[in-house]
């Protein structure tokens, strides 16, 4: 069996967000979900990380913050080795992606939206 455990970068407390609808979503469909965030608190029952924890096997990252907000977390992305990124509406970032593929030419870079995918069932590939 397949496993999906994501990220979720710029998981947030605000449940009118799309990072907090994410992660209630993910954790609906039995997915393993890491929320890491600026703020403190939790999201639909998870604690928010505020540092940034080494994990394992990381499957995909979702994207919730801008393209600038991404810079300061390069290192880490590409330390986690995800089979896949997925850069939502807003986060496009044409230079992450190349150091993605520079570092790991087989990544899956997915320019959508992780709570449409998970809608019409296309996310776990």
């Amino acid at each position: 069996m397949k496993t999906y455990k994501t990220i979720v970068l710029g998981a947030t407390t605000n449940p009118n967000r799309y990072a907090y609808r994410a992660v209630e979503m993910l954790r609906q469909k039995n997915i393993e979900v890491i929320p890491i965030g600026i703020r403190k608190g939790n999201t639909a029952g998870l604690k928010i990380h505020n540092d940034l924890p080494p994990i394992d096997n990381v499957h995909t990252i979702t994207l919730y913050i801008n393209a600038t907000t991404q810079k300061e977390y390069y290192d880490y992305i590409l330390a986690l080795k995800p089979k896949r990124v997925i850069f939502n509406p807003g986060t496009e970032n044409t230079e992450l992606y190349g150091l993605l593929k520079q570092h790991k030419p087989d990544i899956q870079i997915e320019i959508a939206c992780t709570l449409v995918m998970l809608s019409i069932g296309n996310y776990e590939i």
